[in-house]
Order: structure tokens, then sequence, then C-alpha cells
């Protein structure tokens, strides 16, 4: 099979698939470069996009490009090639992240991530209520399966639990709240109604507080005269899927990024809504204690699935509007 030329309209395609991605606080900290000669998308970090006091070791920051690089592999895919991933690929080049050669055609064992594609532009974190209607076992499988495929691994909790992670998070958000550094940086990335801003997220998608308290969502004004939703009450018993890797190294989290994404799609792809509570992972102490008596377990990032509500949609920049492509 003759492999399709890396033209134009095929890098447009393939990079509003990479934007697509998720992002903590929609920083979209990534830049890409198009390697003509060796037919392949670089990734590289911006680091002026970075939340020093959220994510001081850029951590989260590498979950994000992890992501935007399991949408350039699925975007591959669909296109027809066979994309070969190559992550920290030069040690004296650390903002390079990752290299997605456009090889080609596709293999047997790669062609399940193109069914992935059209998924990538409805993905949306929604910050809705949810129905609180269980999600199918062999979805919740699928879940697991898609982590693993990727390197990293997904636990579904039992409701004590459950709950038990759902207290730690609410603890980092108490914590997020005293802390006013904390919560100006935050404060930062929200964009006022009217707004023309690439990144961020509007007050639009913000969704409402948990009028019980029990769901720890982020509360990203910070207390400021901002437009609230009505706070609601959410799913009584909330599912969740604590994702985790065996290692804390820089690879590890670029590892748990495309595994993020791909449970992320994989749950789209059924029609099941997910968000991302990441306040626990903000705080060292928390964050091993959302281990529990894991020795080896290394957490990356809480998610809630259910039925509910499609999220907001947060802004992206082009390709046309970063200065790597």
């Amino acid at each position: 099979m003759q492999t399709r030329e890396v033209d134009a309209t095929a890098v447009q395609a393939l990079l509003a698939a990479a934007v697509a991605a998720p992002s903590i606080h929609n920083t979209q900290p990534w830049r890409f470069g198009l390697d003509p000669e060796n037919r392949s998308i670089e990734v590289r970090v911006d680091r002026g996009r970075r939340l020093p006091m959220a994510d001081p070791d850029t951590r989260a920051q590498h979950l994000s490009v992890g992501a935007t690089v399991f949408n350039l592999r699925v975007a591959a895919v669909h296109l027809g090639w066979g994309p070969v991933t190559r992550l920290l690929p030069a040690a004296d080049d650390p903002d390079l992240l990752a290299t997605v050669q456009l090889a080609g055609p596709a293999t047997d064992g790669q062609l399940p991530l193109g069914e992935l594609y059209e998924a990538v532009e409805r993905r949306h974190t929604s910050r809705m209520p949810f129905t609180g209607r269980p999600v199918p076992d062999a979805i919740v499988t699928e879940m697991i399966s898609s982590a693993r495929a990727e390197g990293a691994q997904l636990d579904v909790p039992d409701i004590p639990a459950t709950r038990r992670l759902l207290r730690l998070t609410q603890a980092a958000e108490a914590r997020n709240a005293l802390d006013p550094e904390r919560a100006a940086e935050v404060r930062r990335w929200i964009n006022a109604p009217g707004t023309d801003a690439f990144y961020g997220i509007p007050l639009t998608a913000l969704g409402p507080l948990d009028a019980s308290g029990r769901m720890p969502v982020r509360d990203f004004t910070g207390g400021l005269p901002a437009p609230h939703l009505p706070a609601l009450r959410f799913e009584r018993h909330a599912q969740v899927a604590l994702l985790w890797t065996f290692h804390d190294r820089r690879e590890d989290w670029l590892v748990a990024g495309q595994a993020l994404e791909r449970v992320l799609l994989t749950a789209t792809r059924s029609g099941v809504r997910t968000s991302m509570l990441h306040q626990a992972m903000e705080w060292p102490d928390l964050r091993t204690a959302m281990a529990g008596a894991r020795r080896r377990c290394r957490p990356q990032l809480l998610i809630r699935f259910g039925y509910g509500p499609e999220g907001g949609r947060t802004p992206r920049a082009a390709a046309a509007d970063r200065p790597s492509l």
C-alpha cells in the first residue's frame, strides 16, 4: 500500500486532533514542529504555560502533552499511517517531549486507535451533576483495558474506597481555597464572557458546586464576584477511577497522559461523560495518601465518570496561532 503524502491537509487534520486534547486549566502547554525529512511531528512543551503553584514539577504539564501525543496517534491511524512514537527522544533537548513519525501503513494492532477518531472532537470535560446510573461493567472493563494498553493502570474502587478518595480531594480543595497564591493562579486561567482568548476556561464552561458538599468540584473563581450557576445536588454515589503508574519519571507522566486520553475517548465513544479531579495530586502528602496501601502506586489523576450533560466547549489555539508550526 502506498503511504499517503504529508501535505497541508493532512497536517491540519493531525493538529486539529492534537489540540483537542485535555490539559490542566486548558493551558494547552504544547508546541508542534514538522520534520519533513523524517515525516515526523515534533511535540514540545511550552514552558510559558506552567502552573508554578499547582504543578511545580510540571507533572500535570507532561500529562497534558501525553494526551495530545495520543490524539496525534489516533489521527495518524485514521489517515492511514502507522505512527511510531518516541518519548523524550533527545537528551540534549529537554523541551522535545515526543516525536510521532508518520510511518505506514497502519498495522492490525494499531487499527483500533483509528476507531477512536470520531470521539476526539466530541470529548469535553463535564463539570455537571451526573444521573447516578451506573456505567455497565463492560464499559468500565474497556476503560481499564485502555489504560493498560498504554502502560498505565486504572483502578475503579468500591464505594468505601471512593469516599476515601473524594475526602482526600475535598481536603485538597479546602487547602487550595485557603492559599491566596494558588487561588490567584487558578483565577488567571478563567475567561470572562466575550473574551477572545485561545487559552483558559470560559466562565460558561464551569459547572455548579455540589449543594450537598459531597462532590469536591473545583471552585475556579475563588470567591470572586463572578456569576455562578446555582448549586445543584450531584450524584449520591460517584463513580471514579484512579489512574496511576508504577514509576514517577517524566516518561511515566507522558505514558499516563496517553493512557488518560485513551480512557477518556473510550468512555466518550460509549456515551459516558468524564471530568478530572486533580486537586489531591497538587499536594505531595495527599497524593501519596491516594495510593492507599499500594506501595508501588504513583497516582496521576482521579477521573469522575457517568451519564449526564455534555461538557461545555473550551477554546483551542490553532496551529497558525502557535510559534512552531
